[in-house]
C-alpha cells in the first residue's frame, strides 16, 4: 500500500485558520442574493469529509426550497419565540425582544439537518454505550460545513427555537430521523468578528 506524505501547515496557514475560526459567526442577517451555481454541492462535499462514529455518516441534509414548508417552520419559530419571551421579565425581556434570532425570511438557502438513528451503516461501532455519538457526529458535520462556508464568504445561522416534531412532519421526514439543526445559509448582510449576542450585551443584561 502506498502512503502519501501528510501536508505541512505552516505558520501563515495556522494564523489564517485561527482567523477563520474567529470570523465563523452565527449569522442572522442575510442578503437575499442567490449563491453561485454548484456552491451548495461543493460545501456539502466538503462536509462529507467530517468524522463520524464508526464511519456511520448519519447526517441527512434536507434542502428546503418549498415556501409552504418554510412557512410551517417559521410559524413554529414564532410560537416558540413567544413562549421563550414570556419566560423573561423586565430588562431581560426587553433585551430578548430586541434580538434578531433567525434569518428565515431572508436566507436564500435553508436546510433541516437530521440524524438518522435507524442507520445500519457502521454496524453500531463505537455507540453501544454512547448512542448519542450519532448526534454528535452530525454536529461535527455541521461545524465542518460552517467553516467551509465561511471560507467562501458565506454565512450560516443555526435556528434552535423550533418544535422538532413540527419540522419533521412538515418535511415528511422518516420516524427514525431526529432534528439536529435548521440552518439558514447565504451571504451576510454585515461582516463582523464579534458575536451578535456579545454586541447586544445579552450576558451583561439584567
Amino acid at each position: 500500500m502506498t502512503r502519501s506524505s501528510p501536508p505541512v501547515f505552516d505558520a501563515a496557514f495556522a494564523a489564517q485558520f485561527r482567523e477563520l475560526l474567529t470570523w465563523r459567526r452565527d449569522v442572522r442577517r442575510f442578503r437575499r442574493d442567490a449563491l453561485p451555481e454548484g456552491m451548495i454541492e461543493q460545501l456539502l462535499g466538503e462536509m462529507e469529509l467530517s468524522p463520524s462514529v464508526g464511519h456511520s455518516q448519519p447526517w441527512r441534509w434536507v434542502r428546503v426550497r418549498d415556501e409552504a414548508q418554510r412557512a410551517s417552520v417559521r410559524a413554529s419559530f414564532t410560537r416558540c419565540n413567544a413562549d421563550a419571551l414570556a419566560d423573561y421579565e423586565g430588562e431581560r425581556a426587553r433585551l430578548y425582544a430586541s434580538l434578531k434570532l433567525e434569518g428565515m425570511r431572508e436566507a436564500p438557502e435553508q436546510f433541516a439537518v437530521f440524524c438518522d438513528h435507524a442507520t445500519e451503516r457502521g454496524h453500531g461501532l463505537g455507540r453501544r454505550t454512547m448512542p448519542e455519538m450519532l448526534d454528535y457526529s452530525v454536529v461535527a458535520a455541521i461545524t465542518q460545513f460552517w467553516l467551509a462556508a465561511r471560507v467562501q464568504g458565506i454565512g450560516v445561522g443555526w435556528v434552535s427555537i423550533l418544535e422538532p416534531e413540527v419540522v419533521r412532519e412538515a418535511l415528511a421526514a422518516p420516524p427514525g430521523w431526529k432534528l439536529i439543526a435548521w440552518l439558514c445559509v447565504g451571504y451576510p448582510e454585515e461582516e463582523t468578528d464579534m458575536p451578535e449576542l456579545v454586541r447586544a450585551g445579552w450576558e451583561n443584561g439584567q
